[in-house]
C-alpha cells in the first residue's frame, strides 16, 4: 500500500469511529433523560450476572438449538475480529500480516477464524432459514412488521457478506502466497479458504491481487459500516447487553417497588405525633411529581437501558400467556414502542437545540394502549424469558399506575376490587362480620 492508501485508510477509520461515537453520545443522553435510580448495590452479584448471562449467554441455551447457534455467531464474531486489529495496523502502516512473525501460532489463530467463519456463516444462514422459510411464530408475529422484521434480516445479510469477505480475501492472499507473487510470503494456515482458492487458478497475478486487495478494502469498510449500523438496529444489544445485565434488578421477581412518595403519605398518616394540617415547605419552580409513567421521561434510565437493548428475538412474547391466549399484549412490542418514543423523543430535543418542545405525544396512547397495558397478567414469564435481562414488566406496571392515581381510569373490575378493600378490608362484597361465614357452609 502507498502512502496515500495509508491516509486514505486513516480518513475511513476516524469517519467510521467518529459517527460512531456521535450516534453512542445520542443513546446515552436519551438514557440520561429517565429518572434516577440507584443500581450501585451488591456489585459481586451484578458482575457475576454480567460475566454469566451477557458475556456467558446462560439463558440463550434454554433454547437449546437457538441457544448453540447464537453462541457460534457470537464466538466467531468476538474472535474473528481479533484479526481486525491486524487489518487495522496493516492498514495505517502499509504492512502487510503484521502479526505472521508469530510463526506457528499465527497459523493457529488464522485456521481458527476460518473455521468459526465457516460455523457462523452456517448459523446465519440457518437463522435466515428460520425467519424466512421455516417462519417461526415468533419472527411472524404482527408485532414485528416494517422495518423491524427488515431489520433483522438486514443484519444476517451483513454477517454472510462478511465472513465471505474475510474467506475469499484469504483465498486470494492463499492463491499468491503459493504463487510467491511480491510481498506475499507464505504465513498462516487456511483450511477454509484452501478450497476456495482454485477459483483463481488461469487469472494473472496482478488481477488476483487486486482482487484480494478489494476483498480486504470491502471486508473493513463492511466493518466499520456495521458497527455504525448497529445504532439503528435492534443489534444494539451486542454493547448495550453487558451493562443491561450488569445495571438489572437484583430483587426477586414479583417484588414491586413502592412509590416513595406514597410511602411517606402513609407513614405521615400512621404517625401519631405527626401534625396532618403542617404546612410543608413549597417549592414554586418544582415540578409536581408524577404518579407512574405516561411518558418515556417519566421512566428510569434503566429501563430506558432496557429498551434499547431489546433483541427482539420475541421469547418474551412466546411465552406471554395474555398474548398465547389472543390479547393484544405483546412485551416485544413495549420494549420497541418505548424505544421509539425515545427516538421520536431525542431527534425533537436535536431539532430544538437541546431542548424538548412538547409534541402533544406520549408513550401512553400514542404508543401503547391502556388495554395492552390491563392485559398483563403481572406474571414475570417475559422477565423470566428475556436472554439479557430486560424487564417490560416494570414499564407496564409504572403506566397502570399513571392509569389508576393520575387518570382514575383503572377498569370497572379493579375499581370495585378496591373500594371493597377500602370498606371491607378485602377485595370481596361483604361486610366485615361476614367474611368467615363461609367455614360454616358444607
Amino acid at each position: 500500500m502507498g502512502y496515500l492508501d495509508n491516509i486514505l485508510f486513516a480518513i475511513i477509520l476516524c469517519l467510521g469511529f467518529g459517527f460512531f461515537g456521535v450516534n453512542i453520545k445520542k443513546i446515552i443522553r436519551n438514557i440520561k433523560l429517565g429518572r434516577d435510580i440507584d443500581r450501585s448495590d451488591n456489585p459481586s452479584a451484578r458482575w457475576g450476572n454480567m460475566a454469566l448471562i451477557a458475556l456467558g449467554q446462560s439463558k440463550m441455551v434454554k433454547r437449546p438449538v437457538a441457544g448453540l447457534l447464537h453462541i457460534i455467531v457470537y464466538v466467531g464474531f468476538v474472535i474473528i475480529n481479533i484479526e481486525v486489529l491486524e487489518i487495522v495496523i496493516d492498514g495505517l502502516f502499509g504492512t502487510h500480516r503484521i502479526f505472521s512473525f508469530l510463526g506457528a501460532f499465527y497459523s493457529i489463530l488464522i485456521g481458527s477464524f476460518e473455521i468459526l467463519a465457516l460455523l457462523v456463516l452456517v448459523a446465519v444462514l440457518t437463522f435466515l432459514a428460520r425467519r424466512n422459510i421455516i417462519k417461526l411464530k415468533r419472527f411472524i408475529h404482527s408485532d414485528l412488521k416494517g422495518w423491524p422484521k427488515s431489520d433483522a434480516n438486514y443484519i444476517l445479510y451483513f454477517e454472510v457478506a462478511l465472513m465471505s469477505l474475510f474467506l475469499l480475501m484469504n483465498a486470494a492472499d492463499f492463491h499468491l502466497q503459493l504463487l510467491g507473487f511480491g510481498h506475499y510470503e507464505k504465513a498462516g494456515a487456511f483450511p477454509v479458504s484452501q478450497f476456495i482458492e482454485p477459483i483463481f487458478n488461469g487469472m494473472n497475478e496482478s488481477t488476483v491481487m487486486l482482487l484480494e486487495r478489494a476483498f480486504w478494502w470491502i471486508h473493513i469498510s463492511g466493518i466499520l459500516v456495521f458497527l455504525n449500523y448497529l445504532y439503528f438496529s435492534k443489534h444494539l444489544h451486542i454493547l448495550l447487553a453487558f451493562p443491561n445485565t450488569y445495571f438489572a434488578d437484583l430483587n426477586p421477581k414479583g417484588k414491586f417497588d413502592n412509590l416513595e412518595s406514597v410511602t411517606n403519605e402513609v407513614k405521615l398518616m400512621m404517625d401519631p405525633n405527626a401534625d396532618p394540617f403542617a404546612a410543608a415547605p413549597v417549592d414554586e419552580n418544582a415540578v409536581p411529581v408524577k404518579f407512574g409513567a405516561s411518558d418515556v421521561q417519566d421512566l428510569n434510565w434503566v429501563q430506558l437501558l432496557n429498551a434499547y437493548t431489546c433483541t427482539e428475538c420475541g421469547r418474551c412474547t412466546s411465552s406471554c400467556p395474555a398474548n398465547i391466549t389472543g390479547k393484544k399484549l405483546s412485551p416485544r412490542k413495549i420494549m420497541m414502542d418505548t424505544r421509539d418514543r425515545l427516538e421520536e423523543v431525542g431527534k425533537n430535543i436535536d431539532a430544538n437545540k437541546g431542548i424538548f418542545i412538547p409534541d402533544n405525544k406520549t408513550l401512553l396512547n400514542d404508543y401503547i394502549t391502556p388495554e395492552e397495558l390491563w392485559a398483563c397478567t403481572s406474571c414475570n414469564a417475559c422477565v423470566e424469558e428475556c436472554p439479557v435481562n430486560i424487564s417490560p414488566l416494570s414499564i407496564i406496571i409504572d403506566m397502570r399506575r399513571y392509569l389508576v392515581m393520575e387518570q382514575s381510569a383503572a377498569p370497572m373490575s379493579l375499581n370495585a376490587m378496591m373500594t371493597n378493600i377500602e370498606n371491607n378490608g378485602a377485595p370481596w362484597q361483604y361486610n366485615q362480620q361476614d367474611r368467615l361465614n363461609w367455614k360454616n357452609e358444607n
